[in-house]
């Protein structure tokens, strides 16, 4: 009996160990998915300053008989 119980506590501190190491790496996610957000938001912003039909740059058009 006691050495399942003693069993039964070890599997359950890998368990929480293994939970603590989840929780870490899903907080370490929701920063990165919350950097990237913004940097959308941003790139979202820049591309609403661009002019329409603004020239671009000579080397980026398409030649007329295209």
């Amino acid at each position: 009996m006691e050495d399942r119980l003693e069993s039964l506590e070890t599997k359950m501190m890998s368990a929480e160990d293994q939970l603590d190491e989840l929780n870490r790496t899903v907080w370490r996610q929701q920063q990165e998915l919350d950097l990237l957000r913004e940097h959308v938001r941003q790139l979202a912003q820049q591309l609403k300053t661009i002019q329409p039909g603004a020239p671009g740059r000579p080397e980026d058009e398409i030649p007329p008989h295209w």
